[in-house]
């Protein structure tokens, strides 16, 4: 199982989220500690009021990914979430098959539909629209990253003819989807090669727009589902499934047994199929989530037995 270092969010709108440090230092600090993966969110132009009730600021995270993808040497380079139908289909495969090209190929591109009413409206799309948009995404991405010269008609673009290079290093560029809908694992089964379903309480759904998965041995039973489907259509390579785990002890155990029932924990989710593990941090410092960074990698990285990097 591997580690995804999923860079501090911070929340409202009196402190700037730089605030949490240096990009470089936390990202060659989460790569030194045993991290497999770092990661980034998108929130192009939230609501203050969104903000203000709990809502996280955010970076670029195609343009912070490339920063990171130049400050480390291996680590793999995650969009947790890009929002596929805020973007033309043919930026968004620009953009990433920049950032593939530049990292040597550590790009995963993780996608969904996008949930913020209000972002839609800033951005000029229209949110009733985002399922259509977003299997359009699906169908551009690889005919852009393939080098070929290519036609698709779109409900808002028509592209005639036209090709895109250079191609990214990947053969395809991993696509992983975030969301719980059976829309969201049909699609997964069928064209991604990664899902990032949402762990919590219905609220937190309801929050995100997507149905709730409330325990560890009902995601199994959905990560079952998908890989049969996945079969079923004649996928042979792997599904790929991301599980965020939060605990506010989590790098700070107070003792042997707390760190234990940790890695119990952890080993629990790897049996339910769950390949790759997110972790935040609660800080707002740059000591702090330094600090965090270190004791995880420490007390639960550079102890245990490693599953080796997949490229």
């Amino acid at each position: 199982m591997r580690f995804l270092y999923h860079y501090p969010e911070t929340t409202g709108t009196e402190r700037d989220m730089l605030d949490v440090g240096s990009l470089r230092e936390v990202a060659t600090t989460a790569e030194r500690s045993g991290f497999d993966g770092f990661c980034l969110s998108e929130h192009p132009v939230p609501s203050a009021r969104w903000l203000a009730n709990g809502g996280h600021q955010s970076l670029d995270p195609f343009v912070a990914l490339g920063y990171v993808a130049a400050a480390t040497e291996r680590l793999r380079l995650h969009t947790n979430l890009a929002v596929a139908p805020y973007r033309n289909p043919f930026l968004l495969a620009k953009s990433a098959a920049t950032l593939d090209k530049l990292s040597g190929g550590r790009l995963v591109l993780g996608l969904g539909t996008g949930y913020l009413k209000s972002e839609f409206f800033a951005l000029g799309v229209d949110m009733a629209e985002r399922n259509a948009l977003f299997d359009e995404a699906l169908d551009v991405l690889p005919l852009h990253w393939s080098g070929e010269p290519f036609s698709y008609r779109g409900r808002h673009f028509e592209a005639r003819e036209v090709i895109a290079l250079p191609r990214p290093v990947q053969n395809p560029v991993p696509i992983w989807i975030g969301g719980n809908s059976k829309l969201t694992r049909r699609r997964v089964a069928e064209r991604a090669q990664g899902w990032m379903p949402l762990i919590g309480p219905p609220e937190l759904s309801a929050t995100a727009r997507t149905p709730a998965i409330g325990s560890l041995a009902q995601l199994a039973d959905m990560i079952k589902e998908v890989r049969d489907a996945a079969r079923a259509a004649g996928r042979t390579d792997p599904i790929e499934v991301q599980y965020s785990y939060r605990d506010a002890a989590l790098a700070a155990p107070t003792s042997e047994a707390e760190a234990d029932r940790h890695r119990e924990a952890l080993s629990e989710i790897e049996k339910a199929g769950v390949t790759t593990v997110l972790v935040s941090s609660p800080t707002a410092e740059p000591t702090a989530t330094l600090e965090f960074i270190e004791a995880f990698g420490a007390t639960y990285l550079q102890t245990s037995h490693r599953t080796p990097l997949r490229r």
